[in-house]
């Protein structure tokens, strides 16, 4: 499916930056996809990603070292490095019809292929410790390009989305995985490795650290540990890990819970409110609706569900008014998501970089655009019990309305966070996660 779609996306590409180029005064445009880099005083090297801008153009998983030259006119430029290696694997240029759409040359150096450019250069990308010695005159990441491209990615192509449902579904292979690990009352590595497995993918492999957590540890919202000991009992589980294909990401949170344990139904009870919750939020998620206006209906939503369930009997309004639901849920409802996890220019809602900041009442809020049609987006209301948060809560909000002794009892749990990869429509976007669930769950 992708490699039918790609001949159009990359047609679009060209047009795009031959079109900025033109109006920029830039006769050639070099990406680089970046080289590996090393730990400090040591010969092992970082976990490796390309650069986003150069892994759009790519209908395979960029290297290192790998340039894109783009030129006003004519056929886009593949300068693959040709670097004879007997301690690693040689890579080779991936097969495929892709290849009638590109000038593929090898180098093993810019200085072999660089110094024959004429006219003005502009380089975006990770800088080449090579270029100090060219003695070129080039443009290094100018916003006046990157800032119209990155606001500009928001919007998908075709072969995009397919490579994000692909990745949504490799995800949800590893978090029925997962789900079923926590049944059978793994730990939270055993689990992890359950969902890589699922998922066929390796940690390197990953958009971004799964996170797995138990009980209490999904109070942490960015939950760094995975511990191999088994806790005394499984009451609940949040894993947040995604999956990738050819650059492209899925972002996806799960809870779970075991009904079985002490306080388990009113935990469940808690989930199937926020499951609930998130559902609206994804259908109210269309073309033209303003991605802060939607936080808002979010935390709104949130204190109903406090209501609801006896945590806070202030009413909403009330709630709104001493930020309740931000205990609760202190961070943002969502973010663009595509060659990042966290895709760029989420504040920026115009193509000349303006930024346009969330709210005091929002701090963590990556996205402040308003929604358009094929922009992906992140869904992620959560709702949790943070000790830090509820103790300054209890110092700093009087009458703050708050059943501490039920939030005791909650708090063994951690916490809720349920996520969608949305692809937004005029008037019904698709959910790539929901989707991908219903297919592997038939």
């Amino acid at each position: 499916m992708t490699t039918e779609l790609y001949p159009q996306h990359l047609l679009g590409l060209c047009k795009q930056y031959q079109s900025l180029m033109s109006s920029t005064d830039i006769d050639h445009l070099i990406i680089s996809s970046g080289s590996q880099s090393y730990y400090f005083h040591d010969d092992h090297t970082h976990p490796y990603k390309a650069y986003a801008g150069a892994q759009q153009w790519l209908p395979f998983v960029a290297r290192p070292d790998l340039f894109i030259l783009i030129s006003r006119e004519g056929k886009p430029r593949l300068v693959w490095p040709d670097k004879p290696d007997f301690w690693h694997t040689t890579a080779r240029i991936p097969d495929g019809d892709w290849q009638s759409l590109w000038q593929i040359d090898t180098a093993r150096a810019l200085k072999d292929w660089m110094p024959a450019l004429q006219g003005s250069i502009a380089w975006l990308g990770p800088l080449n410790p090579q270029l100090n010695s060219l003695g070129l005159k080039l443009e290094i990441n100018p916003d006046r390009l990157l800032l119209p491209l990155y606001y500009q990615r928001a919007i998908k192509s075709d072969y995009e989305i397919a490579c994000m449902e692909l990745a949504s579904i490799k995800g949800v292979k590893g978090h029925l995985a997962a789900e079923a690990g926590f049944h059978a009352g793994k730990s939270e590595a055993e689990i992890y490795l359950d969902f890589l497995s699922a998922s066929e993918q390796l940690s390197i492999d990953e958009p971004y650290p799964g996170i797995v957590c138990l009980n209490q540890s999904a109070a942490i919202l960015h939950y760094e540990h995975k511990q191999w000991q088994k806790p005394d009992s499984h009451r609940s589980m949040l894993i947040d890990a995604g999956a990738s294909h050819l650059g492209y990401c899925s972002d996806i949170t799960r809870t779970y819970c075991n009904n079985r344990t002490p306080d388990g139904a009113l935990f469940e009870e808690l989930l199937n409110q926020m499951e609930a919750l998130e559902h609206r939020i994804c259908e109210a998620a269309v073309a033209g609706t303003d991605y802060q206006n939607l936080h808002q209906t979010g935390l709104r939503e949130i204190a109903a569900v406090l209501l609801n369930m006896g945590i806070c009997t202030l009413p909403v309004d009330e709630q709104m008014d001493k930020r309740i639901p931000q205990v609760f849920s202190p961070h943002g409802l969502g973010h663009l998501i595509g060659l990042q996890v966290h895709d760029v220019a989420g504040h920026q809602i115009d193509e000349l970089g303006t930024l346009l900041k969330p709210g005091d009442d929002a701090p963590f809020l990556r996205l402040t655009r308003r929604l358009e049609s094929k922009m992906a987006i992140t869904i992620e209301p959560g709702l949790y019990f943070i000790p830090m948060l509820l103790d300054r809560m209890v110092r700093e909000i009087p009458q703050h309305g708050c059943n501490l002794d039920l939030i005791e009892r909650l708090k063994p749990f951690g916490g809720i966070r349920v996520e969608d990869n949305l692809v937004i429509a005029d008037t019904q976007s698709r959910n790539l996660t929901r989707e991908a669930f219903q297919a592997l769950e038939a």
